[in-house]
């Protein structure tokens, strides 16, 4: 299966066309296009996340900053970037409504909030009832509000965002390597290292299963679709077993629709499209490890990367817009390729 696509890298004015024949989601082929880097930075990207209702994308990185950018598919001009001192952003994310950014740092018990309507930002310096040594991976709750902390010895932590404080904290046996809510926010899926997910009700803070991923022995990321139907784990080993959601929270023993084995290392990076028609999957561990996968189809695109010059790298972070017409990523060298994918018309 091929895709076929509009490449926008925001580095060196170039041209090149994308070969190869087009099939199911894309239609035509098209020109690959290479423009101004949006991120011109020589530290490590970590995150690339587009805007839940405007056209922007935002990408944050070791650099200490926080950037937000126009997609205009042209020169995606820079709206504007939040320098925050001796703070090397390990994770950044917009709220559920868009309104605000959280950002962490690698070794900082200290978050910071940037309210965008406002143009404040806020450090929080203390959570109470949180006893952890630092704030560091998080996952934004789908019905907003809220995050869900990553904790060290297998905990999660749910804090509010209005009084800066835990309510609940659940447990998992080992460490978490991955947090992804259900569509409705109703469950939460947690990946551990030993390879078992937990599936957690978020309303009576149960555990209402737990299975072991098939044929994982170390476990790096997990995913839950948009709409409901599909989970994606990743291993070490570089597998990514895609699941139906519905026997992942039913049987003890659910059995994956599909092991992609297109990565050679870890599969660090899981993400699905809004229409739950493609999933990303990519590696940090090897430049070029990126990789699409058609769920209906549950093949590989053949033509991604589409190039065989490097302009990927090391792949740390993957993100679709709202409604698919773009994809991009954070990588090693403080650049985002941004991608546009013609078979869907809107941002």
């Amino acid at each position: 299966m091929c895709l076929c696509f509009r490449v926008y890298m925001k580095h060196r004015y170039r041209r090149d066309l994308i070969k190869g024949e087009a099939e199911s989601i894309m239609t035509k082929q098209k020109l690959q296009q290479r423009m101004r880097d949006a991120r011109p930075s020589d530290d490590r990207l970590t995150t690339v996340q587009f805007h839940p209702s405007a056209q922007v994308v935002m990408t944050a990185g070791l650099d200490q900053s926080v950037s937000l950018f126009q997609v205009d598919g042209k020169t995606n001009p820079k709206i504007q970037s939040i320098h925050l001192d001796r703070f090397p952003v390990h994770k950044a994310q917009f709220s559920h409504d868009g309104e605000t950014v959280i950002a962490t740092s690698l070794k900082n018990k200290m978050f910071y909030l940037y309210d965008m309507m406002e143009g404040r930002v806020t450090p929080v310096h203390t959570v109470r009832g949180l006893n952890e040594a630092r704030v560091k991976e998080f996952s934004v709750c789908p019905e907003g509000g809220a995050l869900l902390l990553t904790g060290t010895n297998g905990y999660l932590h749910l804090l509010t965002l209005k009084t800066k404080e835990v309510v609940r904290s659940m447990k998992i046996n080992g460490d978490i390597s991955g947090v992804a809510f259900s569509h409705d926010g109703s469950k939460v899926y947690a990946n551990s290292e030993e390879g078992e997910v937990y599936v957690w009700d978020m309303r009576s803070s149960r555990c209402v299963n737990r299975f072991t991923d098939d044929g994982c022995v170390k476990g790096t990321s997990i995913a839950a679709s948009p709409n409901g139907r599909y989970l994606a784990c990743g291993s070490q080993a570089g597998v990514v077993n895609i699941y139906s959601q519905e026997a992942c929270l039913n049987s003890a023993n659910p059995k994956p629709l599909r092991a992609v084995m297109n990565l050679l290392t870890s599969a660090t990076s899981l993400a699905f499209n809004p229409s739950s028609e493609i999933l990303a999957i990519a590696s940090r561990a090897e430049d070029e490890a990126i990789r699409l996968v058609h769920l209906s189809s549950l093949s590989v695109f053949s033509n991604f990367p589409v190039s065989k010059k490097k302009m990927v790298y090391r792949a740390s972070c993957l993100d679709f817009s709202p409604h698919s017409g773009f994809f991009s990523l954070a990588n090693n060298k403080g650049h985002a390729p941004l991608f546009r994918l013609l078979h869907y018309k809107d941002f």
